[in-house]
């Protein structure tokens, strides 16, 4: 927790507010690979990449 504390603190010093839409993406995807690896939805998320 400490390391998205410091990265909410380097956003909010450093005024970089369009970070935030680039790092939501990125979970979202990690998320996503990460739910077809354990579901038979993994066959389906395959094709579209």
């Amino acid at each position: 927790m400490e390391f998205l504390k410091d990265l909410w603190l380097f956003l909010k010093e450093r005024k970089k507010w369009w970070l935030l839409p680039l790092l939501f993406i990125i979970l979202l995807i990690g998320g996503l690979i990460i739910f077809a690896e354990s579901s038979a939805v993994g066959s389906f998320i395959y094709t579209l990449f």
